[in-house]
């Protein structure tokens, strides 16, 4: 997914704290799994993070 709407992730959140949270969290999950397998990644975790979370409100 390409840029998803903040719009649309904020809508599914009782505040923007809670969401940074949760993608500052995903991010630490992603680069730490990324770490231990000594893969490399050509996006950012943050951005990956963001991804799978719209990925997720989608399928709600």
């Amino acid at each position: 997914m390409l840029n998803p709407n903040i719009g649309k992730l904020i809508e599914n959140y009782d505040n923007r704290y809670r969401l940074v949270i949760d993608v500052a969290h995903e991010a630490r999950n992603v680069a730490k799994k990324v770490e231990e397998s000594g893969d490399i990644l050509i996006e950012k975790p943050v951005s990956i993070a963001i991804d799978k979370l719209a990925c997720e409100v989608e399928e709600k």
